[in-house]
């Protein structure tokens, strides 16, 4: 009997035990990284459906697809560098946490609001500078 009470003990401490609060901090961060898939998958989405809408054409008018594609391209490759460097921060801040050593990079935090920035200011910019004349020549059903 005293024997299987110290096997019992032995294999609890053969058992690497995870606190609370070291979980919390991996399935946040599972979240945080979850978070940024979708917004990539949104900014390529979003890059797809930019291109389309300038390839459609009616038959009666027909126009070239103009420089909307660059500005499509350009939310794709966002969208894509976000999920690579997304995967690559994740399982940087996985080691951080397991070697208690983690500090909030403000980086990440520059580089996302820059790129939401440009890619929002070249939606402005290329919404404003098609001509009028140009839209009217779509005709919805």
């Amino acid at each position: 009997m005293k024997i299987e009470t110290e096997r019992l003990e032995l294999n609890k401490l053969g058992k690497k035990m995870y606190r609370s609060d070291r979980i919390r901090d991996h399935l946040a961060n599972e979240r945080t990284y979850l978070a940024w898939m979708r917004s990539g998958i949104a900014l390529m989405g979003f890059g797809v459906l930019i291109v389309r809408l300038r390839i459609i054409r009616p038959p009666v008018a027909p126009q070239p697809p103009g420089n909307g594609w660059k500005l499509g391209l350009a939310f794709a490759i966002v969208g894509v560098l976000s999920v690579l460097l997304s995967t690559q921060h994740y399982f940087a801040v996985r080691r951080d946490i397991d070697e208690d050593t983690y500090q909030p990079p403000d980086r990440w935090i520059f580089l996302a609001s820059l790129a939401v920035v440009l890619l929002g200011g070249g939606v402005i910019y290329y919404v404003f500078t098609v001509p009028l004349d140009y839209l009217n020549s779509y005709i919805l059903e």
